[in-house]
């Protein structure tokens, strides 16, 4: 072959990439996705809840362009999710966490293990979902064995749920490409 001025171009040989297809998204909006797929296949009706804030101040630089420059929540939020799959209530937290050994409980708040144990009191299903991203697996940890943990805290105990904990009583969820996050068979095999 004729390359010009006669030269040959040299042959490089790039190394082998690595993946990064999930880096940057975070658990929620792979949710999201997950629970968008499942509304359109009519799977379930599962909703990311909004935060409730108040808006007070809004600045105006153009017509078109509105800034909100203060705002306030409005009162504590419950879960991120809720929803119906199969005639039952389905109400959950998602976390991540960078931290290899644990998941720290002060990433849950009170009012939160309160809400999810007035979900269960009433016959709805409520679990947490954790994502270790040293490690990128994600857990469905059932909503009671949150409880223990939250309590051990008062008694003494640790204030984090350990890796091998979750390990121990979470359920892995595997990743798909469609559904990045898919619970549901985990619900099934736990809760239904």
């Amino acid at each position: 072959m004729n390359y010009p001025n006669g030269q040959r171009k040299p042959l490089t040989i790039k190394p082998k990439q690595t993946s990064f297809s999930r880096r940057g998204m975070t658990l929620e909006e792979e949710i999201n996705e997950t629970t968008e797929f499942y509304r359109i296949q009519g799977q379930a009706v599962i909703h990311k809840k909004p935060t409730p804030v108040q808006i007070v101040n809004v600045h105006y630089p153009k017509r078109s362009a509105a800034v909100i420059t203060e705002a306030y929540f409005k009162q504590a939020s419950t879960t991120d999710y809720n929803g119906i799959y199969k005639g039952k209530h389905i109400d959950f937290e998602a976390k991540e966490t960078k931290n290899k050994k644990s998941f720290p409980l002060a990433n849950i708040h009170e009012h939160q293990v309160h809400h999810m144990q007035q979900v269960i009191k009433h016959g709805g299903i409520s679990f947490i979902i954790l994502r270790f991203r040293a490690y990128e697996e994600t857990y469905l940890f059932d909503a009671k064995d949150l409880f223990v943990c939250w309590q051990e805290q008062f008694d003494g105990g640790k204030k984090s749920i350990s890796y091998d904990y979750v390990k121990q009583l979470g359920y892995l969820i595997p990743f798909h490409y469609q559904k990045k996050v898919d619970f549901l068979p985990v619900v099934d095999k736990l809760y239904l």
